[in-house]
């Protein structure tokens, strides 16, 4: 009997050390938002089709076709926990989109070489307020570049391709962290371009190794900021975000076939902020050790048992 007792006490605390001992992937924090990343925009492309739960776009229907909504609906999860500032060299050519595929969810699809994923529309020459989406909030710098001349949509984005424009640390946020619309923001003065080019934005955290990788696909028109590539013509940055918060709203009950991270969800965009303040790291490191109080409780019992069971064994004075 005791043998049995033991044996169960046993294998009640090594099941709780093994499931304390699981590393927990960290939560990641942050595209850019304007001028939108292809996540980004992707994502509140989705929204807006929660009913299909695919986007209109053809590049990010693609894209969800092969790697699921999983990554879209952790649109800020473009990210590296070892980079440590690392880029050229690192990073290989062509993956830059998807952080190296070094991120815990599939991007891989939005490296994708092609002229119809969402676009934001820009004048060379002028200032704009880029945004940073800063859904946890972190110390750092940011690394912006934007493609060379005679740099094509249809090849690769590779480390070549790229002429560095700024370098800008800790700048203002708006919005709280976590929030949908929150971000950090500053001026960015374009350079002389014509035609399509990619915006790539590397955010390197001063607190820990890990970095966010952005890539935000742009048009040299005379543009104002608007967006093409969405449906319903062309629109400025603020109506996609009202227009995707309302098809949220509208979508209400329904729930996001997309993965672990929404199936108790109500509403995505709520499903998705919830999910990744809960899962953001309690450490600099990209996995947690969680010791949990079962852990504790269990451990103590089996020494308790040995214990009292040496007690009984021993020899009578």
């Amino acid at each position: 009997m005791r043998t049995s007792r033991l044996s169960a006490l046993i294998a009640t605390a090594a099941l709780a050390l093994l499931i304390a001992l699981t590393p927990t992937p960290a939560a990641a924090h942050g595209v850019a938002m304007d001028p939108g990343s292809r996540t980004y925009l992707c994502y509140r492309d989705l929204l807006e089709h929660s009913d299909t739960q695919m986007p209109s776009n053809p590049a990010c229907a693609a894209a969800v076709q092969e790697a699921g909504t999983a990554a879209l609906y952790n649109w800020f999860a473009v990210l590296d926990s070892n980079a440590g500032g690392k880029g050229e060299g690192y990073v290989p050519d062509g993956t830059l989109c998807s952080a190296g595929d070094k991120s815990p969810y599939n991007f891989k699809p939005y490296n994708a070489a092609r002229t119809d994923w969402p676009t934001t529309h820009l004048t060379a020459g002028a200032n704009i307020q880029l945004k940073y989406s800063n859904w946890a909030h972190h110390p750092g710098r940011f690394e912006v570049y934007i493609t060379k001349d005679g740099w094509s949509p249809t090849s690769p984005l590779g480390w070549g391709d790229l002429a560095h424009l700024q370098t800008v640390t800790n700048p203002p946020q708006s919005g709280g962290a976590g929030s949908d619309g929150g971000h950090y923001y500053w001026d960015l003065q374009l350079p002389e371009r014509s035609g399509r080019h990619m915006l790539f934005v590397q955010w390197i955290r001063s607190d820990s190794q890990e970095n966010f990788f952005s890539c935000s696909d742009v048009v040299f028109d005379g543009g104002q900021g608007e967006v093409t590539g969405l449906g319903g013509g062309e629109r400025s940055a603020e109506e996609i975000a009202a227009g995707a918060s309302d098809a949220a709203d509208s979508a209400g009950a329904a729930k996001a076939h997309h993965g672990s991270h929404a199936e108790q969800a109500a509403d995505a965009s709520d499903a998705a902020a919830a999910t990744n303040r809960a899962a953001e790291p309690a450490s600099d490191a990209s996995m947690i050790l969680p010791v949990t109080t079962a852990t504790l409780v269990a451990a103590a019992g089996v020494l308790l048992y040995l214990r009292r069971n040496r007690s009984d064994r021993s020899p009578a004075a």
